[in-house]
């Protein structure tokens, strides 16, 4: 059975993000089963949604929220993965965007409420008891979340930290060949 590589986006985001399409573009060199679901805004629905499409050969890359997403399924079910300038508490960033929002990659509207950043909450693992599975790529420059936070919560995990760069991750392409060894796609 060929190795299932699950790209998990981040907020407000989709399945055409930068990094999932470029790493897309590699894995097509691999005997992989890459997907890039197109994520519910509702994070307990977001759970459900990932949780279907495990196998028990998968790996995941997770960026911002998605970091998060695939913290969560990385120590619950025990699977390898990769975060990338990962939100360690969504829950209190998203606090300053309760109301109406929009998703652009998406096209929709919706609205959020307490309900979500409650939910977030529920997924948070206050201790990493796999840390060995989670492997941070980090960049300094990350103009959306404090990337002390995220050195501090992986701090048992493998690092990969840069100084400048944004939360978008300048250069993602120079992690490819970390990311392929860590995960063991071959």
């Amino acid at each position: 059975m060929a190795k299932r590589v699950i790209y998990i986006h981040g907020f407000n985001s989709s399945q055409k993000s930068y990094k999932a399409v470029r790493f897309g573009e590699l894995m097509a060199n691999y005997d992989v089963d890459y997907c890039v679901p197109c994520l519910n805004h509702e994070p307990l629905q977001a759970i459900i949604e990932l949780e279907q499409l495990l196998t028990p050969n998968t790996v995941l890359l997770g960026s911002s929220l998605g970091g998060f997403f695939a913290t969560y399924l990385s120590q619950r079910y025990q699977i390898p993965a990769v975060v990338i300038n990962p939100a360690v508490a969504p829950y209190n960033l998203l606090q300053s965007l309760l109301g109406p929002n929009y998703n652009p990659y998406q096209d929709y509207h919706y609205e959020l409420n307490n309900s979500h950043i409650e939910a977030l909450k529920l997924l948070t693992v206050d201790k990493l008891t796999h840390p060995e599975l989670l492997y941070l790529l980090q960049q300094t420059g990350d103009e959306v979340l404090n990337y002390q936070h995220a050195v501090k919560y992986y701090s048992q995990c493998k690092q990969w930290i840069e100084f400048g760069g944004d939360h978008s991750y300048v250069e993602f392409e120079r992690t490819f060949a970390s990311i392929v060894d860590f995960l063991k796609i071959t």
